[in-house]
Order: structure tokens, then C-alpha cells, then sequence
């Protein structure tokens, strides 16, 4: 799909860099395909020797040169980068943003008019190949702008196609998601060391549970409250385990924490 294509990818940190990552990695392209730009020069040489992909500072020819430019900078930066690489974007090129709260709307209105824009919103699980991106469409994209733009995420992990005005949730979900898996499991291996496992190994314990967990959410055709019910015996160690949490109100907690991440994400967009 991305078969003769050039990709530049505009603001070489963490996110940018693991998408350039996970394009060779996964064949997508050639490393002669990809280039990275970066204000910094010690980011681009390391990014050069150790992906040996084109790098460069100037965003205005690697947007020149590109088909599909992947915006990959702070959300206040945007707007800089934006006019700066707009005289030289056309209806031939497709943008894609990681920009969080930026909207295709707002991005559309540097660019000549007809531009294909799309926004993804990653997040950080995608460092180890376990990503969830959604994708959102602007005005002017396409399907195939659509199913291209998937098809790089999901050699991130899995990508998904939502209505823009969702961004926010999503955002709530899963961008700030990892964050909340994270706090329970250090809560876990706290747990763990109380009850006398050495720290290392109820980290490790901790950890692979919640993994084979989630890949067993995602692979098996039962819901969730399903599995839970299959691991939940009568009386039951599992069950004992299940009603202090009942009664601590984690399901209660996690839904909080989703709505506050939400309002949050909502607030930033609107600049606030």
C-alpha cells in the first residue's frame, strides 16, 4: 500500500520516531522512503546512525519531497509548523497529525483548500508494538486516505476509525489509559510484596497477568464480565478478591477518572 511512497515525518522525538521505526520494521517502506526533521541536530544524527533513514531540519523540503507527511509536533507548535510547510502542500499530499486537541478543522485552514487531513491519537503502548490509534478523517480524506493511514498505526499496534468528535473520548480512554494500567499495577505489586513475594517477581507477576489478561479480552468471543465469571469460583479466592474491590468502588473510580481525562482534553482544545 505505501509501495513508491515517501513519508516524512515532522518532529523526530518519541512518537515520531517509533512511527519511522515501525514503518522499516514492518517493510512498509524503504529506509530511502522515510525522512525525519528535527530542530535538533543531536536528535538527527542519532536518529540517521541508528535507523540509517534520511534525516534533515528543514520541514518545507521534506514536506516538498513527500507524499504523505506524518505531523508529529507539540500541539503548540502546530501552528508554526503548519505555516511554514503550507506554500508547499497540495491536494497531492496527505497529512496526517498525533497532535492531541488539534482538529482537522483547524489544520485545514492553513492548507490550500481541498487538502487531505486526517488525526490520529496513539499512544504510548506503541513503543512496544501494542498501541491503540484511532483515526478520524477531515473534510477532504478519503477511504483510501483512511485504510493508508490505519495501515501505518497498525504496525504500531491496532488501529481504529472514529467520528473526530470522539477524539476527546478517546483521549480519556485510551491515550490516558496506559496511566491508569500503570497505577494498578504498581498498586499489584505493592499488594504482592504485602503479602511476602520479593518485589521483582510480583512486578513480573503483576505485569504478564495484566497483559495475558488484555490479549485474552481481545482474542476470545466472551465479553468481559464473561471471562471475569469463568475465573470466579463460589466463595472463592477470586470472589473474596472481587468484593473488596466492589466495595472500594474501582468501577465507579476508573469511570471518574475517563470522565475527568475527557473534560480535560476538551478544555485543552478550546485553549483553557
Amino acid at each position: 500500500m505505501l509501495k513508491g511512497k515517501k513519508i516524512a515525518v515532522i518532529g523526530g522525538g518519541k512518537m515520531g520516531s517509533i512511527i519511522a521505526q515501525a514503518l522499516l520494521e514492518k517493510r512498509l517502506c524503504l529506509k530511502k522512503s522515510v525522512i525525519v526533521t528535527d530542530v535538533d541536530s543531536n536528535r538527527l544524527g542519532f536518529l540517521a546512525s541508528t535507523m540509517g533513514i534520511l534525516v534533515s531540519s528543514d520541514n518545507k523540503q521534506a514536506t516538498k519531497n513527500a507524499d504523505i507527511i506524518i505531523v508529529a509536533v507539540k500541539p503548540q507548535n502546530m501552528k508554526e509548523t503548519l505555516q511554514d510547510i503550507s506554500p508547499v502542500v497540495n491536494e497531492s499530499k496527505i497529512i496526517i497529525s498525533i497532535a492531541a486537541g488539534i482538529t482537522t478543522s483547524f489544520i485545514e485552514s492553513f492548507l490550500l483548500k481541498g487538502t487531505r487531513v486526517l488525526r490520529v491519537m496513539p499512544n504510548t503502548p506503541a513503543m512496544v508494538g501494542e498501541g491503540a490509534t484511532a483515526v478520524a478523517k477531515g473534510v477532504y480524506a478519503t477511504t483510501g486516505d483512511l485504510t493508508m493511514t490505519r495501515a501505518i498505526f497498525d504496525a504500531l499496534g491496532l488501529s481504529f476509525e472514529v467520528e473526530e468528535k470522539y477524539m476527546d473520548a478517546v483521549t480519556g480512554l485510551s491515550g490516558s489509559g496506559p496511566a491508569y494500567f500503570f497505577m494498578i499495577i504498581e498498586a499489584l505489586i505493592d499488594a504482592g510484596e504485602k503479602v511476602g513475594l520479593a518485589r521483582d517477581l510480583a512486578a513480573k507477576l503483576s505485569a504478564q497477568t495484566m497483559l495475558g489478561a488484555a490479549r485474552l479480552c481481545l482474542q476470545s468471543d466472551k465479553s468481559p464480565s464473561e471471562l471475569r465469571e469463568m475465573v470466579t469460583s463460589p466463595s472463592g479466592t477470586t470472589a473474596a478478591g472481587l468484593k473488596v474491590l466492589r466495595e472500594g468502588k474501582l468501577r465507579e473510580t476508573l469511570l471518574a477518572a475517563v470522565e475527568a481525562a475527557t473534560k480535560r482534553s476538551k478544555d485543552l482544545a478550546a485553549g483553557k
